[in-house]
């Protein structure tokens, strides 16, 4: 199946993740003008009444940007919505960027209704579903969604346990469709191997945290710069669902990243984004296990074009097209 007319003609194969905390207007901006997809969590914008500011500042200017630059490649905009109980600005959300008419909404957590998918898909927009693991996708796929994130091991914040190599191809065998993988790509070898091995785009995130346009502090991009794989911790601590974090972040907050406590499901609260007295992302940082492989913290301009290179250069080394 053809990818959808929203995410072709990309300037490189990548999805920027949404991120809390970080994804503001100026690196979603940033993205977009690089010709990727930029992205950013609705609960970003608060109080509430900021997301139509937001989404009005970012259009506005990307359509400025076009007119001055009738040739440049302009990615678009996806919107990340989590479809739980605890969201009470969901209704609220899905009407204001529908509104807008949002491209690209990515859904986390639960897989969205009929009644948003049906009001993205009345202005041509599409539904992505981020998820773990194959049972997932099916129902994600029996909600009609258009395409699906696999969310695999070693992404940043929240993440699953399974391989790419096996989460791909087993949803391969029962979707055809768009299918983002996240899961420490870093690089632009890495992007490759990604659509080498089924997938259509990179899901990319902690990359660009250590950028200069993410609203992030300068301790969190440090830490990044600093970190190796092995310091990401697994734990569903802070947020009552698993996620990879920097262990630099858990121990500044007074806690031992090797006996962390369990928590549970039900501690899920994305109300206020925590389930801890360290808040999840203010204080307890994510991070995927691809950080070792970033030593710096570019633009966001400077990265992409990086990336190209780097991904021009695996393509040559396979001696692909």
């Amino acid at each position: 199946m053809a990818l959808p007319a929203i995410l072709q003609h990309l300037a490189l194969p990548v999805v920027g993740s949404p991120m809390f905390i970080v994804s503001y207007p100026e690196l979603v901006l940033a993205q977009c003008k690089a010709g990727i997809v930029g992205s950013f969590p609705a609960l970003n914008a608060r109080p509430a009444e900021q997301l139509d500011e937001w989404l009005t500042q970012i259009q506005s200017e990307l359509a400025a940007h076009k007119a001055a630059h009738p040739d440049a490649v302009i990615g678009p905009i996806a919107v990340n919505q989590i479809v739980h109980q605890s969201n009470a600005r969901l209704e609220q959300d899905v009407r204001v960027c529908v509104e807008h008419k949002v491209p690209i909404f990515i859904t986390s957590l639960r897989a969205p209704v009929k009644e948003m998918i049906d009001a993205v898909h009345s202005y041509g927009g599409i539904v992505l579903h981020d998820v773990i693991n194959l049972r997932h996708a099916q129902k994600a796929l029996d909600a009609g969604v258009d395409g699906l994130v696999l969310v695999a091991a070693g992404a940043g914040g929240h993440a699953g346990t399974t391989s790419p190599f096996a989460l791909v191809g087993e949803v391969r065998r029962i979707f055809d469709g768009p299918i983002v993988l996240s899961g420490a790509i870093a690089n632009g070898g890495s992007i490759l191997a990604a659509q080498a091995m089924g997938a259509d785009l990179a899901y990319m995130g902690t990359r660009f945290i250590a950028t200069k346009e993410a609203h992030a502090p300068d301790e969190y991009k440090r830490a990044i710069v600093n970190a190796n794989a092995a310091d990401i911790i697994y734990t569903n601590l802070f947020t009552g669902v698993h996620g990879n974090y920097i262990r630099e972040s858990i121990v500044r907050s007074g806690l031992d990243p090797d006996a962390l406590p369990e928590s549970d499901k039900t501690a899920m609260n994305f109300g206020d984004g925590t389930s801890s007295k360290a808040k999840a992302w203010k204080d307890i940082w994510g991070a995927g296990q691809g950080v070792g492989l970033m030593q710096d913290v570019p633009s966001v301009a400077e990265l992409v074009q990086r990336l190209k290179r780097e991904y021009d250069g695996a393509k040559k080394r396979l001696a692909i097209g």
